[in-house]
Formats: C-alpha cells, sequence, structure tokens
C-alpha cells in the first residue's frame, strides 16, 4: 500500500512536500489536488511511470498528458509563445486553463502530438500543486484522477488511496477536489480556439468557433 500525507491546503508542511517530490524523483505516482481535479503525477522523463498511468487509466496511446509549470518563464522552455498567446496566457494563469502550444525539443516526443508536434501546458492555482513544483525544479507530467469506465474524477483522498493505495506510491490529501475538468484553448493558430469549455472562464476573449475534444 503506498503511502499517504495529509498536507495542509493553504500551508503545506515542507518536509512533507520534499517526500512527495522524492517519490516523484524515484519514479513513482502520485495522486495530488490542482485547482480543478485531483491528478496523477510524475516525472516527465520517465516513461515507465507515464505507462502506468496509461494502465490505471486504462487509456489508448493516444491520449495526451499534461504538462504543469511553474510560471509563464518555465512555459517558454517547452513550448513556442509568440506575443498574443503570450499576453493571453499571462492574462488567464495561473488558473484552471490548459493551453494547446507547439512543443520545443525540451518536450520528450512521447508527450506531443504526434502530427501536429503540440502539448498541453497549464499552471495551476492551487497551493499544494504550486508547492509541489517549486520543490520539483521542473514541469510535472499529469493526467486527471478519472477511473476507468467513469465520467467524474475522483474527489475524495481516501477513496482514491482505499481505490488505487496498491497500485501508486503516494496519495497526497488537501481535502475534497472539484469534478470540473479544465478549460482547453488551443494557441497554435492566429486566433485562440476553444477545444473544451471547463471551469475556467474566458471573458473577453473571441474565439474560433470550432470546438473539439481534450488534448
Amino acid at each position: 500500500m503506498g503511502q499517504f500525507f495529509h498536507v495542509h491546503p493553504k500551508d503545506p508542511q515542507p518536509r512533507l512536500i520534499a517526500q512527495a517530490v522524492a517519490v516523484v524523483r524515484a519514479g513513482g505516482l502520485i495522486a495530488y489536488p490542482t485547482d480543478s481535479c485531483y491528478a496523477l503525477g510524475c516525472h516527465m522523463g520517465n516513461k515507465t511511470a507515464m505507462e502506468r498511468i496509461r494502465r490505471i487509466r486504462q487509456i489508448d496511446p493516444l491520449k495526451h498528458f499534461t504538462l504543469l509549470c511553474r510560471d509563464l518563464s518555465e512555459i517558454a522552455s517547452y513550448a513556442r509563445v509568440d506575443n498574443s498567446a503570450y499576453r493571453l496566457l499571462r492574462s488567464l494563469t495561473p488558473g484552471p486553463y490548459t493551453f494547446v502550444l507547439k512543443a520545443t525539443r525540451e518536450v520528450p516526443r512521447r508527450l506531443q502530438d504526434p502530427r501536429r508536434k503540440t502539448v498541453g501546458i497549464r499552471i495551476p492555482d492551487q497551493i499544494i500543486a504550486q508547492a509541489l513544483l517549486r520543490s520539483l525544479g521542473e514541469p510535472l507530467m499529469s493526467s486527471t484522477l478519472i477511473p476507468p469506465g467513469a465520467d467524474l474524477p475522483m474527489t475524495d483522498p481516501e477513496a482514491i488511496q482505499e481505490s488505487l493505495g496498491a497500485q501508486i506510491e503516494l496519495v497526497i490529501d488537501g481535502g475534497p477536489g472539484g469534478i470540473e475538468p479544465t478549460t482547453v484553448i488551443d494557441l497554435t493558430s492566429d486566433l485562440p480556439r476553444l477545444l473544451r469549455r471547463g471551469l475556467g472562464d474566458a471573458p473577453g476573449i473571441d474565439f474560433d468557433s470550432q470546438t473539439g475534444g481534450s488534448p
């Protein structure tokens, strides 16, 4: 059975955050809270950990992961951001948004859309998630914690531990989670394209009229 940490939602204990990051660096999987839903996370360079998440969630090889970043400067290392995209990112982050951007060479190919060479990136507005990212010093590879066959993500950390504790190394209890996913915005074209309406509002933005599935 994996570990279970009660982490204060407003003042995360540095010792527990450091231990969680050590789990990630050692190739382990963690369940942790974000500003939208609970998610599964692992080191972005660990292919084995990524495949374990795929098996747990029973998702196909074409289902993409998201890179959680600390801030805009970190995004610039992993995605190509022009001036208009930067202005939008600055206005909406941190927050419950996932942005589809052209990937740089720093992004492992297995994390990119094989045809478009894009990657999903977000900056969470959640204290525990931000503490993890600061301590890790690099992005966290992430996937929303939706059980196989379910329509909604898991929200109760104790239920996550009961269900997945034997398959992952750590569950971080940061309080109840949400059920609404992020809003997904494609920034690879001249106009932002709304791929999924979710938790994040985008007032005053003229979206392309096309909509589609999540990245």
